[in-house]
């Protein structure tokens, strides 16, 4: 078994494994021209507040920039995914995707296990 099957907990990096800033990097994978603060804040179902302290941590790691322009006299900022912050980011999701695997495989065994030992010896049923 490589490392990476032994151990997956290991590529979840924190940056990204809380549910606002997942939220936040999902939206962004399918938006290559970005998002505005809005439409991000709707789509994560979160408030102002939130949104820009979960968006300081990904830009400060890196994960993510802000283009900040007016349209008319309104200001609007636009976030983006960063190439490299896509990369960090598939690779935290296969991380996930293991552990998911390893508790799911984890769950199937113990389950077959109760019911192996609920099951009679000899695999028949018990006659009164």
């Amino acid at each position: 078994m490589d490392e990476k099957s032994e151990n997956p907990f290991a590529g979840l990096e924190r940056v990204f494994h809380e549910p606002v800033r997942t939220a936040i990097m999902t939206s962004l994978l399918g938006s290559p021209d970005g998002l505005t603060f809005n439409q991000l804040r709707h789509f994560c179902d979160t408030t102002d507040g939130n949104l820009s302290r979960h968006l300081r941590s990904l830009e400060d790691a890196g994960a993510v920039h802000l283009r900040k322009t007016f349209v008319g006299n309104r200001p609007r900022t636009t976030i983006f995914m960063s190439r490299h912050g896509r990369e960090r980011f598939m690779h935290y999701l296969e991380a996930l995707e293991g552990v998911l695997k390893q508790a799911a495989e984890r769950i199937e065994a113990i389950e077959k296990d109760s019911a192996e030992r609920a099951a009679p010896e000899g695999g028949e049923l018990a006659r009164s």
